[in-house]
């Protein structure tokens, strides 16, 4: 949350990643920053995924993180 609000600072539009499980605590987390962030969230859990899980989780919401992207520049 501290690079994506770094970077959009530096005027780089950028989206943070993580999981839904991690909603309440990315909201709370950029608010204390004091900055609108723009998320997109995955599927939850994902540390004990495969590379190949991964890679279908990634697939599921690549275009939502280029179109979040794409709009904001």
């Amino acid at each position: 949350m501290h690079d994506t609000k770094g970077l959009e600072d530096l005027g780089i539009p950028s989206v943070f990643v993580a999981s839904d499980e991690f909603v309440s605590a990315a909201d709370a987390q950029a608010e204390s920053l004091g900055f609108d962030a723009t998320p997109v969230y995955t599927e939850h859990p994902i540390q004990d995924r495969t590379d190949d899980e991964m890679v279908a989780i990634a697939d599921k919401v690549v275009e939502e993180i280029v179109g979040k992207l794409t709009a904001a520049g």
